[in-house]
């Protein structure tokens, strides 16, 4: 079971994000382009996020409901903690940091997870995705071969040498 659920792709999101990301862009083109142009965005949402309650959805229609409640409800908790951080992240514009790269998407993460779990199926950790279907092909390929054998086997040996078609494997 724990497998299976290592193999769902993740399908949820924070709805909060969406709604920060748009008010750092719409506070941000107020601003002066000399002093836009020092800002990191990212920062200044994270900072945002941070003290903002999420608004997760894990569909569409609930992706709806949480923008509408985030609008409504939240707008102006947003606006103000986006200012906030606008002038958290201004106080030290020499300070250095390194950015996280980004993580991979979800659907990269299955990928290599369906992946691996061919290559504990098949029995071969050498699959790549460039040789996958050449080693599926022919591994199809010799199991097919291996029934036909066994059925010669089979129709050779005197107990199931009888060849009546109603009890063949």
């Amino acid at each position: 079971m724990e497998g299976h659920r290592l193999h769902q792709a993740i399908t949820y999101q924070n709805v909060m994000e969406i709604l920060v990301a748009q008010e750092v862009e719409r506070q941000k083109s107020r601003l002066s382009p000399k002093l836009a142009k020092y800002i990191n965005q990212v920062e200044v949402a994270t900072y945002a996020l941070n003290r903002l309650p999420p608004l997760y959805a894990s569909s569409e229609e609930g992706r709806r409901q949480q923008q509408l409640k985030g609008n409504k409800k939240l707008r102006q908790e947003i606006s103000t903690t986006v200012r906030q951080a606008f002038a958290a992240v201004q106080r030290d514009p020499i300070r250095l940091c390194t950015p996280i790269r980004p993580e991979e998407d979800t659907e990269s993460l299955a990928a290599k997870l369906a992946l691996q779990g061919l290559r504990e199926l098949l029995k071969n950790q050498n699959i790549t995705w460039y040789n996958l279907v050449s080693i599926v092909k022919q591994t199809l390929i010799r199991a097919t071969q291996i029934r036909k054998n066994r059925q010669k086997e089979q129709s050779r040996d005197p107990i199931y040498g009888w060849n009546d078609s109603r009890y063949q494997l």
